[in-house]
Order: C-alpha cells, then structure tokens, then sequence
C-alpha cells in the first residue's frame, strides 16, 4: 500500500500537478495540507472520478487538509474532538482546520499541519506549542496500544540537526528549537518511528525550500514533512521516500510529496466504489 503526504500550497492551484503525480505513482492513500480552500469549493467530484473517496477540513485562504483514498473511510473526525468537553480551549484550535483523522483497511491515519509558529518571540509561536501539546492529549485518547497507526503530514520541525541544510545557522531558530522538539517528542512518546529515517541515517534529504534566495536551485532545504508509523508497523514498511522532482515543476509547492510502501494484509480491503454516502460524516 503507497501512502503519501504532501503540502501543495493550494489543492486549487496545484490540481493539475496532483493529479500529474497520482496518474504517475498511483498512491492509495494521500493527505493534503495546506489546500486553502472552504470544503463547498474543494474540487471533490475530480478526485472522485480519479477513484478516490476524499475527506475534507478546509477553510478560505489558509490551511486546511485533505485524505483522499482508495478504501472506505470509517470513524471519521475532523478537528480535536470532544469539543464541548474541552470549552473555549477546544474551540481555540480547531478554529484552525490543520487535523483530519480516519480509520482507512486498518490503519489509522491521522493526517496534520502544524502550525509554522513564525518567530519564537511570538504570540504564533505559543500558539504552536499549545497546539502540540493539544494534539499529545488527543492522540493519547484517540490511539490504543495496538492500534497500526500512520501520523503523518507538514510538522514544520526539523526533528533534528542532520534535517536542516545549515543547522548552525538556524539551530535554536523557528522550527529547529529546543522548545519545539521536545514538544514534538511528547507527541511522538517513544510509540512512533520517523519511517524515513529507518532507511537513511545521512544528512542532505529535504522536503521543503524556500521560494526565496533560489533555495531548491541552491539545495538549500529542510525535512520538516514527515511520516510517522505506530512501532507495530516497522517491519510492514518496505520504503519511504521523498519525491523532490516535484519541487521542479512550474509554479511548484514549496514542499515536495512524502512517500512510503507499506506492506497490508489485503483480505479486508473495503475499495471506495464512488457510490456511497461519505459526505454527511
């Protein structure tokens, strides 16, 4: 099963360039970030009729995510849940539409965009780190131990040295602080696996450039896009890449689409046929 990430920076915009890549590598599952539109004006019916059911979280201009899939989508949620439990704290970051979540033949995908939180002197970025210590609590309720689990999507955090072109230059800056990683640790718990990190422990691997400065020209970038996997996972994971040629077309995202083959006991698969009822969840 291909399963893929990617910050398109506009699904509207890209909608040629995605379907370009989904008619070349064929994923069976793709979550979106970052599609900037309302969901009455996200192009549903043309993902549909590339055989994909679609789940959508969108709003104007900003953020917003997306799970398109070959499979049924089943337990469905949009946002942090139990909003009414949490009062004004809940409601406070699900204003945001960064998080979409789905049980998909067995796994569950739990799709995110993190905010980038722009400075650390900033009132964004405190609002970053209350967002990852919000998303710690939802996973600790929504994940079970033996859950198969795929957390994945734009982080906006190098997790580490080795994940910034020039760590000395930006180490302890936005996306690469200390506050911001350990807060992404307690995310993580120990109970996911960075999936590309078990296939190349190098340096020089990156999924998103800058527009400016000729960053991509300059390969000058940081892997901040990441797929996560539950450690039940680990040895079901047959690759994970980064398909930067993305980044090459015209008008690109700044981001490139993130990629793994993961292997699935296929006896349950449950295929979206385009005629069922998903829309109403």
């Amino acid at each position: 099963m291909l399963i893929a990430t990617w910050n398109v920076n506009s699904v509207r915009t890209r909608l040629s360039q995605i379907t370009n890549w989904i008619n070349e590598v064929n994923p069976d599952i793709l979550c979106l970030q970052e599609t900037k539109v309302r969901d009455d004006a996200f192009p549903l019916s043309h993902f549909e009729e590339l055989g994909y059911a679609v789940i959508i979280h969108g709003q104007k201009s900003y953020n917003g995510v997306a799970i398109l899939s070959k499979f049924k989508f089943e337990n469905v949620n949009k946002g942090f849940i139990n909003e009414n439990e949490g009062g004004d704290i809940s409601k406070k970051f699900n204003e945001q539409k960064r998080l979409i979540s789905a049980d998909i033949n067995g796994l569950k995908i739990i799709n995110v965009y993190v905010p980038n939180g722009s400075s650390i002197d900033s009132d964004k970025f405190d609002y970053k780190i209350k967002w990852l210590n919000h998303l710690s609590a939802f996973l600790d309720e929504q994940v079970n131990d033996d859950d198969l689990v795929c957390f994945l999507g734009d982080f906006n955090i190098a997790p580490n040295a080795i994940d910034i072109h020039a760590p000395q230059k930006y180490e302890g800056g936005i996306m690469a602080s200390k506050m911001e990683r350990e807060a992404l640790n307690n995310v993580l718990k120990g109970r996911f696996i960075d999936s590309f990190r078990i296939f190349e422990k190098n340096t020089g691997h990156w999924s998103w450039w800058d527009y400016r400065n000729n960053a991509y020209e300059l390969n000058k970038g940081w892997r901040i896009d990441h797929i996560y996997i539950s450690k039940n996972l680990s040895s079901k994971l047959k690759s994970c890449v980064i398909e930067r040629s993305q980044r090459e077309n015209i008008q690109p995202s700044d981001h490139a689409p993130v990629l793994i083959n993961i292997e699935i006991d296929n006896q349950n698969e449950d295929y979206f046929d385009g005629d069922d009822d998903l829309f109403e969840i």
